[in-house]
């Protein structure tokens, strides 16, 4: 029995060597392939006209924000001029309407429109043959 189980577990040793045996890639003398990455970069080749167009694109991105920068502070400005203007739009409205009063209380006539006028130093001056000239030149096309 002792001789059975001897060679029982001797055989079962030979199995075992031999599986591994043929799982075994060293054993059976197959090369291995080992995967190099190279971790060195080569920049790419650009050319002369490449170099000018990125420099060109460059100078154009320069000059779109400069004008657009100048354009802020163009419209900064305009808009400080319009609130100047608006309130000094409101002050005269103010000076006028007090003006008015003033005039009222005192019983003094409101002056005549500018074209108005025009009119009356029209019809007060008498004609000259200059003036008759230079009113015929003016209406005739």
């Amino acid at each position: 029995m002792r001789t059975r189980k001897s060679l029982l577990a001797g055989a079962a040793a030979f199995v075992c060597c031999t599986v591994v045996a043929l799982f075994s890639a060293s054993i059976h003398g197959s090369q291995k392939t080992y995967e190099v990455q190279p971790w060195i970069t080569i920049p790419e080749y650009r050319t002369d006209a490449a170099r000018a167009i990125d420099a060109y694109e460059r100078m154009m991105e320069r000059h779109m924000d400069i004008t657009e920068g100048n354009l802020t502070r163009i419209g900064e400005d305009i808009k400080g001029v319009a609130e100047k203007l608006e309130s000094i739009n409101g002050k005269l409205t103010e000076l006028s309407t007090r003006i008015a009063r003033i005039e009222k209380k005192l019983g003094i006539e409101q002056p005549l429109p500018a074209a108005a006028v025009k009119m009356e130093v029209k019809k007060s001056q008498p004609k000259t043959l200059d003036r008759e000239v230079q009113e015929k030149s003016l209406s005739s096309p």
